[in-house]
């Protein structure tokens, strides 16, 4: 079964290993890019990835489980997710016309694919 649209698994692909166990390997995650239409979102206590992307993606579907992208988006990626977020860190948010047009584009799964 192929990955959901916006999955953060959309751009992977399986390899079976020499066990004949499946693999998933992909491209490197899309960073940070300054666009214009980025926010920035001082972070408050309580804040986390999922409740944030909840926010900033509500009209995408299940838009909590988008938390991986405001993750990978920072200037300095945020690797482990369960570490709480520190008050007053500023989070840089794609628009969701970046999500659309730049990270889930068939432009960009074209130029991976080649």
């Amino acid at each position: 079964m192929a990955p959901r649209r916006f999955s953060r698994y959309s751009f992977a692909y399986a390899v079976q290993d020499a066990e004949g166990d499946l693999v998933l390997y992909g491209e490197e995650p899309y960073r940070y890019k300054a666009f214009n239409d980025n926010r920035e979102h001082p972070v408050r206590q309580g804040d986390t990835l999922f409740t944030l992307a909840g926010r900033y993606f509500a009209p995408l579907p299940r838009p909590a489980g988008l938390w991986w992208i405001l993750a990978d988006f920072q200037p300095d990626p945020i690797h482990d997710p369960t570490i709480e977020l520190a008050p007053g860190r500023v989070l840089i948010i794609p628009s969701l016309r970046t999500l659309q047009e730049e990270i889930f584009s068939e432009r960009r799964r074209r130029l991976l694919s080649a």
